[in-house]
């Protein structure tokens, strides 16, 4: 079992999600370089969070057009795993491989702070472990993490059971309050219609550890690893 981990100009999370999956999830881990259109035969390929291409005319707008993206595009339609954190997330909106868009914090505002988000479906590989309706306390750091979509995509990742996280009170309560950002419907995660590709503003992997103050994150981790494993069989 191999997860990649994705390296972009302008990635500041790649570390932080490589030592995640290497010393808490205890698996064997690569990094992957922006470049090259290889991925070393990886299970499972983190997107991490940071600023690819230095946010360049708009989050993931440049970092879409990299070779190893036109890899993990092939990868994502052939069922393979991705995950998508933050930066992440904005990138494989701006690919294709989750539809709509982050825009601009509500409040036009950098925000950085330990929020709450609600598992909304366990059918994920990424939440299959945890709980529906249970609330996890997982960090932002984001500018642009305001979700939007059109109607008929609303609509359709509610048919389909598709909204993974939102965010929430402590108790789990969905209120303009909680929202950090103004994302629609507070949304804070979502994933692709095979389910296999996952994007979320918040950074599990900051929330992974007894030292961080926060170890929810790590649960997200384990299910990943948990769900790859069984697809390698």
């Amino acid at each position: 079992m191999n997860f990649g981990v994705i390296i972009f100009p302008g990635s500041n999370c790649d570390h932080d999600a490589y030592w995640v999956i290497q010393q808490v999830a205890k698996q064997p881990v690569t990094f992957l370089w922006h470049d090259s259109p290889d991925l070393h035969g990886c299970d499972a390929i983190i997107v991490p969070g940071g600023f690819a291409y230095g946010d360049y005319l708009r989050t993931g707008a440049i970092a879409k057009f990299s070779p190893v993206m036109e890899s993990v595009r092939r990868f994502a339609a052939d069922g393979g795993l991705v995950m998508g954190i933050c930066n992440g997330f904005q990138i494989l909106c701006e690919a294709g491989l989750l539809p709509g868009a982050l825009m601009r914090n509500a409040g036009l505002k950098y925000v950085c702070k330990p929020v709450h988000v609600r598992v909304e479906t366990t059918n994920t590989p990424y939440t299959q472990q945890l709980a529906k309706g249970e609330v996890l306390e997982i960090p932002i750091g984001h500018m642009e993490g305001n979700y939007v979509c059109d109607g008929r995509t609303l609509t359709e990742l509610k048919d389909q059971d598709r909204i993974v996280f939102r965010y929430t009170t402590p108790t789990g309560e969905v209120t303009p309050e909680a929202n950090p950002n103004g994302s629609l419907e507070n949304i804070a995660g979502i994933c692709s219609e095979g389910r296999n590709v996952l994007g979320m503003m918040p950074h599990p992997e900051r929330a992974s550890e007894p030292e961080l103050g926060m170890t929810d994150g790590a649960r997200v981790f384990h299910s990943l690893v948990s769900a790859a494993v069984g697809l390698s069989r």
